[in-house]
């Protein structure tokens, strides 16, 4: 699913009213009626309902939604922020349309504001997605005043006041809902985490925007729905064997972070691969082999770090499919050779994580040793380690994208919405996972997963496009059956479920 600029969106809404086509009246009562659709099943008919509205076409939506929900029965006040001496033609029309079944209230000064109470629904639609200057003066009194009532908000489209395509700067004012409901795609604003307060649970409603404008627009930003995931997906033929799914070589593991190693086996034997082995330094032979039999296991000469020699015969490092490296393997100085010993030799993609990137951060030269298109998994501060401290989460998005152009790497940015940058520039962002995921050993189940996908001859790119999903959906069954709370690596690793 792709997501454009505020620009692209006004065009898209033009191409469907030029094309269907439509008068803009009806594209808006289409929109508001979707809105209403979800907003129904949501709340009651004996929810206070209260609609505040701007005077733009954000206004005009909020006008709609109020009609609508009156002919339904119910209980709605409508509140028009009077902050400029004009208002577009579709909010005129609206209003119009309005008036035949209620007055609306004006506020026009600060003691026209009505009080707001914890049984009332507030549904935000003074500004949209168009503002071009922070909110200021009454409008900016509405916001604040919202803010600090007990009720519940939702957004129409986009929350008042914040910005669509940058950031908004420190002291402006936006409206902070419980809920965003947007039209048909998700804006780039709705996903980064500096936003989550002015976004709340965003949803996206279809109102029918013309699939064709969609498909031709050119943007660098995608949000990878369950639909897209399953196209990646390959089926097994018949008559395969194990080594048709490729044998994975994972690099894990220390004195007392031999766990992190066990996760990231048993979950890349959980994701497909063919064969498997595992290197750990010897305090982890034991634990590896009764923990995780189906995977064959190489002791490390070293009793506590990995330094790359073993006692056991095996092939040599070349003959892997590929190499995930990094969970609970430590920092020391014979691991850190050992790794620019792998990234020297190795020419096939690799997935690098935990300990590794920082080593990589540490030793900025073996960054250059990347093989092409392996893919990097930091949480933001490894990432920030790798690169640079940003100012903002658009910054962070530009490093994010430049990084992964100029090493010519996939990089996986863990955390809500992973964003997942490629090397021609685009970034996926996922649509599954939760904060019950915010727990120790995850992110070594996403090396297995990850790890098993490029054995199996996935390219790195649906590689962890595809893997970020089933990992975020595997977090999802979790939580669903045990809640987000108690929520484990294990139990994220015994559902995963490659039957959709």
């Amino acid at each position: 699913m792709k997501i454009l600029n505020v620009e692209q969106i006004r065009q898209l809404d033009q191409a469907t009213i030029t094309y269907e086509p439509i008068a803009p009246s009806q594209l808006m009562e289409r929109a508001s009626q979707a809105f209403v659709d979800w907003f129904t099943v949501r709340y009651d008919a004996f929810t206070p309902v209260k609609v505040f509205c701007g005077l733009g076409n954000n206004g005009g939506d909020g006008l709609a939604i109020a009609r609508l929900l009156v002919q339904a029965n119910y209980i709605v006040e409508v509140f028009v922020v009077r902050y400029a001496p004009r208002e577009s033609d579709d909010f005129a029309h609206n209003h119009r349309r309005l008036k035949l079944l209620i007055n609306p209230h004006y506020i026009e000064n600060p003691g026209d504001m009505p009080t707001l109470r914890q049984r009332d629904v507030v549904i935000d639609a003074i500004l949209g997605s168009g503002i071009s200057r922070p909110a200021e003066g009454l409008v900016k009194m509405v916001i604040e005043r919202i803010n600090q009532a007990p009720a519940q908000v939702v957004s129409v489209d986009i929350a008042s006041g914040l910005q669509a395509n940058q950031p908004n700067q420190p002291g402006e004012v936006t409206i902070w809902p419980d809920h965003t409901v947007t039209f048909d795609l998700p804006k780039l604003a709705l996903l980064l985490p500096g936003n989550a307060r002015s976004v709340g649970e965003w949803h996206t409603v279809d109102i029918g925007l013309n699939q064709r404008f969609i498909d031709q627009a050119p943007t660098p930003y995608y949000y990878t729905t369950e639909a897209e995931a399953r196209l990646l997906l390959r089926r097994r033929e018949r008559f395969s064997n194990k080594g048709s799914f490729g044998h994975a070589l994972l690099l894990v593991g220390s004195y007392g972070k031999i766990g992190a190693g066990v996760l990231a086996a048993r979950a890349c034997l959980r994701s497909g691969v063919g064969l498997l082995t595992v290197q750990v330094p010897a305090c982890g032979y034991v634990v590896m082999q009764t923990a995780v039999p189906e995977a064959m296991c190489r002791p490390d000469v070293d009793e506590r770090v990995l330094t790359g020699h073993s006692d056991v015969d095996g092939p040599s490092l070349t003959d892997y499919a590929t190499i995930g490296v990094g969970p609970g393997m430590g920092k020391a100085p014979e691991t850190a050779r050992f790794l620019r010993e792998i990234l020297t030799n190795f020419n096939k993609p690799v997935v690098v994580d935990a300990d590794a990137l920082n080593l990589l951060a540490a030793n900025k030269d073996l960054i250059g040793l990347l093989p092409e298109n392996s893919i990097l998994t930091p949480h933001p501060k490894e990432f920030e380690r790798l690169t640079q401290r940003w100012q903002n989460d658009y910054d962070k998005l530009e490093l994010l994208r430049e990084f992964a152009q100029r090493q010519q790497v996939v990089v996986v940015l863990k955390g809500a919405h992973t964003a997942v940058a490629l090397p021609n520039g685009e970034v996926h962002f996922n649509s599954t996972g939760n904060p019950g995921m915010s727990t120790g050993g995850t992110g070594d189940v996403l090396t297995g997963v990850l790890s098993a996908l490029l054995a199996q001859g996935y390219d790195p790119v649906e590689a962890a496009v595809l893997g970020v999903f089933a990992h975020g959906q595997a977090g999802d069954r979790a939580a669903q059956a045990r809640g987000q709370i108690g929520l484990t690596a294990s139990d994220v690793i015994e559902s995963l479920n490659w039957a959709w």
